[in-house]
């Protein structure tokens, strides 16, 4: 049997509304689903709330919307956070990042959602 776990992309603005909307969709309300992409990767990979063995779908319905709010602006404020508190032998990356991220280049934080979902869960994104 495959679990289906459905985003509301109507619902997402930022980042932190990702995380929310993902943790309630698998836990119910104030669910955890990650604080980071590193954690978020984590939870994909099964024991916090999808099944151990896979078999399940994350339905993103209205991702236009989501797709937008998570656009370049949003990752620009994201990665100014990364770069504020990363190790130091990473700054020049993130500082690149983030001038790739102001000039309205590069990835987006929702192609590197979808990235992360379709990396730890091949075949589960169903974007509606």
């Amino acid at each position: 049997m495959t679990t289906t776990y459905v985003l509301d992309g109507s619902r997402i603005g930022t980042l932190d509304d990702f995380r929310a909307v993902a943790g309630e969709a698998v836990n119910g309300p104030g669910g955890y689903f990650g604080r980071n992409l590193d954690s978020f990767a984590d939870c994909l990979r099964g024991g916090f709330g999808t099944p151990d063995e896979g078999g399940f779908v994350i339905e993103w319905r209205d991702h236009e919307p989501s797709r937008r709010a998570l656009g370049h602006p949003e990752t620009a404020r994201h990665l100014e956070g990364v770069l504020a508190r990363c190790h130091p032998a990473n700054r020049p990356r993130v500082a690149e990042e983030l001038a790739e991220a102001r000039a309205g280049r590069g990835p987006t934080l929702f192609d590197v959602l979808t990235g992360i979902i379709e990396d730890q869960a091949p075949g589960s994104l169903r974007l509606r």
